[in-house]
């Protein structure tokens, strides 16, 4: 499984592109806009094409989902520690993690969970210099939930992470600070098939 999440600010042309990354076999996109409002989240959303609506996760404005065929919705590590998720249950929910103890006690609530940073960050400078988690990734002991690798992974080291216990990669700023980010994630997913 591979997951694109949007830069958090506005890119030229994005949902052009993110139609495009769907129609290349993208499987899910997290939109993550914490500066934006409800309408220009909206506005966003009736940009990327209805078909792959049902491919869209919310990480904020959850009622939105509602008003599209959006039935998955992200929760950060605080959230869920304040169990802000529990009047969604009815919805496909996912979160995120920074080290593996901490997912081993996820329940089966969650679909899957990232965990960050593998590598040092690409958009977050200086973020994850020192990451241990490829390695801890091994301690993995909970079945029932997904695990997703996220932080610095691009076409160069995606197979290594592939090569670890756990079920598909988040990738963000491989894409956005990219000059041909559609042929960075092809090479990618040709890297994850092969």
């Amino acid at each position: 499984m591979i997951i694109v999440i949007t830069p958090e600010e506005f890119v030229q042309n994005e949902a052009e592109l993110i139609n495009e990354l769907f129609q290349e076999g993208l499987d899910l996109l997290h939109i993550r806009k914490p500066f934006i409002n409800q309408d220009e989240m909206e506005d966003f959303i009736q940009n990327i094409n209805s078909e792959f609506h049902h491919q869209l996760v919310l990480h904020s404005h959850y009622d939105l989902a509602k008003n599209f065929t959006i039935s998955r919705l992200h929760f950060r590590e605080i959230d869920r520690q304040n169990e802000l998720y529990k009047s969604f249950l009815d919805k496909t929910i996912s979160t995120s993690v920074h080290d593996i103890e901490t997912f081993n006690e996820l329940n089966e609530d969650w679909e899957y969970a990232f965990i960050s940073p593998v590598f040092p960050s690409i958009s977050k400078k200086g973020y994850g210099e020192n990451s241990m988690i490829l390695n801890d990734i091994k301690k993995r002991d909970n079945p029932n939930v997904k695990l997703i690798a996220l932080g610095g992974i691009n076409e160069k080291n995606i197979s290594e992470v592939f090569e670890s216990k756990i079920d598909g990669v988040a990738l963000l700023g491989a894409i956005w600070e990219s000059d041909e980010p559609l042929n960075v994630f092809k090479k990618c997913r040709q890297n994850v098939l092969s």
